[in-house]
């Protein structure tokens, strides 16, 4: 799906970076896993035994500006689970200790695809503090993210992609799809053997390596937004592993990438007219106190940063893409709003430090990285790498691959039903979903076979005003889990419940520590009430 980053947990569907540096992945892995027929036991030999038989080794992190009391650690997985002699991948794994002694771990995916586990558990502690009563509270950066061989496509692929999408380069389509492959090219170019082995089906193989690991015999699991389609992906692989997971912002299973595209640029422009409605009532609103022309001034400035980009520290150039990235990054909560305000008045006034930060990580591009290297160092991480992995992740997920001739035919009316959409994200998102054209065919296993689970009971939240994950797609992927799947009506706004509903938090956190459930269709209000 198309997240993420805010300083409360990062539950986004979003984009760090560039803005639409999205990479595609290879989804062969997938069908290879199918092909093996591999268990949903995890183990099928000796060649994985290893892996299930290590322990991890906690030490303090290193990192000026993390918390004292959080523990790093590492796991390690096979590169290809079909052939787990043909290499491996270190992943980094960080937790906060219980306070007394623990009955087990839960585990935390914040979504993206492509945030940072590691740094999400570091800057959320105080969002789960309650979970340490009774677990370790443990996350992690998956693979080909964070410092866990981190995918990337270089310093130009974004420009590539956006030129590929616009409305002029569309009158020749065959130009338009020569960029996009050569876009691919980059990514593999820039990500190395990772690439083809980095979607969903991979991740929840590895999350069974680390419950083992964790020494828990269940998984306990929190997933946000795209974090929820590795949950529902672990429940179908591992059903007899399954202990109390919830799932807060409600991933689609099935709808293609062009309609979650759609559905986002939506969202994201409701969203934006919601902040500028509330930024037109601050006496410091960059953008004056009429709403209307506030939105129209938006619009310009994304237009004018793309004619004439603005040079960055970082050695590229911060066009109107990249800003429409870094809004949608301040939209997804509330409490990001006067963040975005100051950072779009510092950009008023020739200022892009606010929106880069909003848009990137701060890290710089490093050579590209084997597969069998130790975790990177967090300054060596891609300034990419959310992106691209978000990118990479999703076309693996995703089975449709139009060919050239349908693509050229459907480009010019896709761009005409994302401006539609949002004359502010809507290129943006169009170029995110086209990227997976010239990558292998995605795994077609989360569409055919995660459904009709036979689990425990598992909690959905979904939020009726998330500008990411529609709440439909909460009500959909409930009916396609079957009885396991308990839902939670979010009455309120933003992306995901947990960090802002004090209901919503309650309700978690009463289900992972007591395994108490609330009634299924049953509601939090407000976040001004903050109860049921």
């Amino acid at each position: 799906m198309l997240a993420k980053l805010s300083e409360r947990p990062l539950v986004r569907r979003c984009v760090v970076r560039p803005s639409v540096r999205r990479c595609a992945a290879a989804g062969a892995v997938g069908l290879a896993l199918l092909a093996t027929g591999l268990t949903a036991t995890g183990r099928t030999g000796p060649d994985l035994d290893r892996f299930y038989d290590q322990e991890i080794e906690w030490s303090a992190c290193e990192g000026t500006e993390l918390p004292d009391d959080l523990q790093c650690g590492t796991v390690t997985v096979p590169l290809d689970y079909a052939e787990p002699r043909k290499g491996t991948l270190e992943l980094a794994l960080a937790r906060y200790r219980a306070s007394d002694e623990p009955r087990g771990s839960v585990v935390l995916n914040f979504g993206g695809p492509g945030g940072s586990g590691v740094l999400g558990l570091a800057h959320g502690r105080r969002d789960f503090l309650g979970l340490t009563d009774d677990y370790d509270v443990v996350s992690f950066d998956p693979r080909g993210v964070g410092r866990s061989s981190p995918v990337s496509c270089g310093t130009d692929a974004t420009s590539r992609a956006l030129e590929a999408t616009d409305g002029e380069e569309m009158a020749d389509p065959r130009e338009a799809l020569r960029q996009l492959r050569e876009v691919a090219a980059a990514c593999a170019e820039h990500s190395g053997p990772v690439l083809e082995h980095i979607g969903t089906v991979d991740v929840a193989r590895d999350l069974d390596v680390m419950r083992e690991a964790l020494g828990d015999k269940k998984l306990n699991y929190l997933g946000f937004s795209y974090g929820t389609r590795l949950g529902a992906v672990y429940a179908a692989r591992f059903p007899e592993k399954v202990g109390r997971l919830a799932l807060d912002g409600v991933d689609t299973l099935t709808e293609p990438l062009a309609e979650q595209g759609l559905a986002t640029a939506r969202g994201q422009q409701t969203a934006l007219e919601n902040f500028l409605t509330w930024c037109t009532e601050e006496l410091a609103c960059p953008f004056g106190q009429d709403a209307r022309d506030a939105r129209e001034q938006v619009v310009e400035l994304v237009a004018s940063l793309d004619e004439n980009p603005v040079p960055t520290d970082f050695g590229y150039e911060f066009t109107g893409q990249d800003l429409a990235g870094a809004i949608g990054q301040g939209l997804y909560t509330k409490e990001m709003w006067p963040v975005l305000q100051q950072a779009l008045a510092q950009l008023m006034e020739g200022d892009t430090s606010g929106v880069e930060a909003l848009a990137t990580g701060g890290a710089a591009l490093p050579a590209p990285q084997r597969a069998d290297d130790p975790l990177v160092d967090p300054e060596d991480v891609p300034l990419d790498n959310l992106p691209a992995a978000l990118m990479a992740v999703n076309c693996a997920d995703d089975p449709d691959r139009p060919d050239a001739e349908r693509l050229s035919r459907d480009l010019a009316r896709l761009r005409a039903a994302y401006e539609e959409a949002s004359p502010v994200f809507g290129p943006y998102r169009l170029a995110q979903v086209v990227l997976c054209y010239g990558r292998p065919k995605g795994t077609d296993y989360i569409r055919e076979k995660v459904k009709d689970l036979d689990t425990p009971k598992m909690l959905l939240v979904g939020t009726r005003g998330d500008p990411a994950t529609p709440y439909r797609w909460t009500v959909q992927t409930a009916e396609r889990l079957g009885t396991p799947a308990v839902v939670l009506d979010n009455r309120s706004e933003g992306h995901t419940g947990y960090g802002s509903s004090e209901c919503v938090h309650r309700k978690i956190d009463d289900f992972l520590l007591y395994g108490s459930l609330p009634p299924s269709g049953s509601s939090c209000g407000s976040e001004d009430d903050g109860r049921l």
